[in-house]
């Protein structure tokens, strides 16, 4: 068989109610010329997971393994694929059908590109349905390393990556349990690559509660390792040693600020005051101030305007 231009890799644990719909989108791509690798990463539900996919067993490659989490699982569908350009999706999530035609494209005409990356539509809730994924995580001027670190550039992680700059760099670390993708495009622009951006919106994005993504807590402790890994390189200049640590800080104190809102919300209000004044000594924000002098002396007072201010505070690490 020929070898096909592009490999999706399509991880799958608790998405059994959501895979369909995005394997449909695959296989209403304009460009055809492509190979669907969906790894079980240790489903409690592979009976019904397999069930779900019966219909597309004829077109996808099937892989089973036990739980080792999300890094681990697009490692191996990789390992397991053969094109020079590899897509990931994640399995509650939506291609539009020109993603592939106009990333393979890109990708076609311009060689020295490492990663291509696009833009999103939220799906799936009323706050955030129909809005970009740019307004809330920005691609703005170029990619990076410190516009990555600081943030100011968020690649998606439905990204088309060229196979021989993911094997230059070793692919996903497997030691982390999310954020493995913010890592990944670290390595990538440290190395050298070349990450470019199309704002096309050419991935719709599904937002629900039980994705990892929900959880700020979550999100935030993940992005603290990968800067404390991050701060381990023994090549970063000074400039980058300097901003990888101011950027730190704003971490911690983000993680900080969430677990004092979760344990507010536990009735926990000391431990909650004690983070938030952890928290505010590098956020200085003055309505986390506000929040804090409320709470010592009416905390009911202070309930609508936390879930504001978490809201605001809590998008983490994407």
């Amino acid at each position: 068989m020929e070898t096909p231009a592009v490999s999706i890799i399509v991880p799958a644990y608790r998405v059994t109610k959501y895979i369909a719909d995005a394997l449909d989108s695959i296989f209403r791509q304009t460009f055809t010329d492509y190979e669907v690798i969906v790894v079980n990463d240790g489903c409690p539900d592979t009976a019904a997971l397999e069930q779900t996919l019966t219909p597309y067993r004829v077109q996808i490659r099937y892989i089973q393994q036990e739980n080792r989490g999300l890094a681990c699982a697009r490692n191996t569908g990789i390992r397991n694929s053969a094109a020079p350009l590899v897509v990931l999706l994640d399995a509650d999530d939506i291609l539009e059908p020109n993603y592939l035609e106009k990333m393979v494209a890109a990708m076609r005409a311009d060689v020295s590109l490492d990663v291509l990356y696009c833009d999103a539509l939220f799906f799936g809730e009323p706050k955030t349905g129909g809005r970009r994924f740019t307004e809330f995580c920005p691609s703005e001027g170029p990619v990076t390393f410190l516009t990555l670190l600081t943030q100011r550039c968020n690649v998606l992680v439905t990204a088309t990556i060229r196979r021989e700059t993911g094997e230059r760099v070793g692919w996903f670390d497997e030691s982390l349990r999310s954020a493995e993708d913010f890592d990944l495009w670290l390595r990538i622009a440290k190395a050298g690559g070349r990450i470019e951006y199309l704002p096309d919106p050419l991935v719709r994005i599904r937002k629900h509660a039980g994705s990892l993504s929900s959880d700020p807590v979550w999100m935030w402790g993940v992005g603290l390792k990968v800067l404390r890994k991050t701060a381990e390189r023994p090549d970063l200049t000074p400039e980058e040693a300097r901003e990888l640590s101011r950027v730190t800080e704003k971490f911690q104190a983000n993680l900080d600020f969430q677990e004092g809102r979760r344990a507010f919300f536990a009735g926990d209000t000391s431990t909650a005051v004690s983070k938030f004044e952890s928290a505010n000594r590098i956020l200085r924000q003055r309505k986390l101030a506000a929040i804090l002098a409320t709470l010592k002396i009416a905390p009911r007072v202070a309930m609508p305007l936390l879930r504001a201010l978490g809201q605001r505070l809590g998008r983490g690490v994407q």
